[in-house]
């Protein structure tokens, strides 16, 4: 049975106030170069903030008389919601951190889509204005803050996870409040709510006033992973690629809970760019952690890695079984090289300009029958790009997974088909087993997992 909705007009938040008329009017476009469906498909998941779902495409389809206009006012405008899921109101009152997120979503749609226009020379191909990209929506939405010490923690791990995992990133983001840390995660339920809910409670016990609870989310993920509730600083990235860059530029350090395909992705790009020579000395502290029931999990993860990429990269960082004082100790400390390595380079706190990233893990990867194929998953090449092709291939099984367009694509052509050298791809599908034995793959209780891939072998 279908929950109620309920219409209303909701002012805005903190945000966004007033826009152009041709800002407007682009939202208003329901043709293809218009924003109204972007718009419509963000805002729809904000509402359902709180909601234990990961098939976008299960939700554009269950409220599919979903609707929500702009409705220019004297002093601003307002948002008209036609049949909004009623658990974002309270007693008709839209919750307050939901109608922030609406207007978050609305703030980075517009700005993204302005920027490009008007940023002379700007090309969407060349680094270095991908990273200034980057920066300007962070900025936009006051993500960034100048003079505030290096204190914002990383936390990726999966969205499908279990009561006892939950707990225990609960208890690990408990122990980083109590020692003065914020979170940032990709704002989503499982390992991304439960150190923000942990770290909530040890600010409240240390009297921080300012903890940051930051989400980054993009278009393709966020009917996925609605924003959970706890999320302070919501932000919108218009891509994968971009979301990840915003996570290690403004993130001081990573912490990896257990995952599945996604968690697999953000390691292998995290990897991939620590591995680069000119990120040889900047400190970037990385555990993984788990309870001790995960241990055997973080065994499979460093096996695949060294095999992967090599001992240089299961240098970069930690495994901390079992205890989220240590987890928090090593974070803390990591803090403080961090902010004594930026102050002798000059560099800001706030964004980390220093880090390389090579153009490979910059550019967008469009998930398709074809591009997955074609993936170059062959030793013949440097780590760094051994990580890079690895991860467009977990991408593409998270499109497959969770994303609207990947899942009509695999409805449509069958699974996704994953080709190439042996000593990688059979480690791979060993680990892919792996996960849909875990039932890493979709939320508990979703019936029965189809694979949206299919391991061919064979020469990439």
């Amino acid at each position: 049975m279908r929950e109620p909705t309920i219409n209303a007009l909701v002012s805005p938040e903190g945000s966004l106030e007033i826009l152009s008329s041709h800002e407007v009017n682009r939202l208003k476009d329901r043709s293809e170069g218009g924003l109204y469906r972007l718009f419509r498909q963000c805002a729809l998941a904000v509402l359902n903030t709180g909601v234990e779902t990961d098939d976008c495409k299960a939700l554009m389809e269950s409220h599919a008389d979903f609707d929500v206009r702009l409705v220019p006012q004297p002093r601003g405008l307002k948002l008209e919601l036609i049949n909004a899921p009623a658990h974002a109101f309270v007693d008709g009152e839209m919750l307050r951190a939901i109608r922030e997120h609406l207007f978050s979503v609305l703030r980075d749609i517009v700005y993204l889509h302005s920027l490009p226009e008007t940023a002379s020379g700007f090309r969407r191909d060349n680094p270095e204005d991908i990273t200034n990209l980057v920066f300007h929506i962070l900025r936009n939405a006051r993500v960034l803050e100048p003079g505030r010490q290096p204190d914002l923690v990383v936390c990726w791990g999966g969205h499908s996870i279990g009561h006892d995992e939950y707990q225990y990133s609960k208890e690990v983001g408990h122990q980083l409040g109590l020692r003065g840390l914020s979170i940032i995660t990709g704002c989503g339920p499982g390992a991304m709510k439960g150190p923000m809910k942990g770290a909530t409670i040890a600010h409240a016990k240390q009297r921080i006033k300012n903890g940051r609870y930051v989400g980054i989310t993009e278009p393709g993920i966020i009917g996925a992973e609605a924003p959970n509730p706890i999320v302070n600083e919501l932000v919108i990235m218009p891509d994968i690629e971009k979301r990840l860059e915003a996570f290690v530029r403004s993130g001081h350090g990573v912490i990896v809970f257990p995952g599945g395909v996604g968690t697999a992705e953000e390691i292998l790009y995290l990897l991939g760019i620590l591995l680069h020579p000119n990120n040889a000395d900047l400190p970037f502290p990385v555990v993984f952690t788990g309870q001790k029931e995960n241990a055997e999990y973080f065994e499979m993860i460093d096996k695949f890695i060294r095999n992967a990429l090599g001992d240089e990269a299961a240098a970069k960082y930690d495994i901390i079984i079992d205890d989220p004082v240590r987890v928090a100790q090593t974070m803390k400390q990591g803090m403080k090289d961090v902010g004594t390595f930026r102050r002798a380079m000059q560099d800001a706190y706030y964004f980390n300009w220093m880090l390389e990233i090579d153009p490979v893990f910059q550019l967008p990867f469009e998930p398709t029958h074809e591009s997955m194929l074609a993936l170059p998953l062959h030793r013949d090449q440097p780590p760094h790009l051994i990580a890079a092709n690895l991860r467009k291939a977990f991408s593409g099984i998270v499109a497959g997974n969770v994303k609207e367009n990947g899942i009509r694509q695999v409805q449509e052509k069958g699974p996704f088909e994953i080709s190439g050298d042996p000593t990688l791809i059979e480690p791979l599908e060993a680990m892919l087993e792996q996960f849909v034995a875990q039932n890493r793959m979709k939320l508990p209780g979703s019936t029965g997992y189809k694979p949206c891939y299919r391991i061919v072998g064979g020469p990439a």
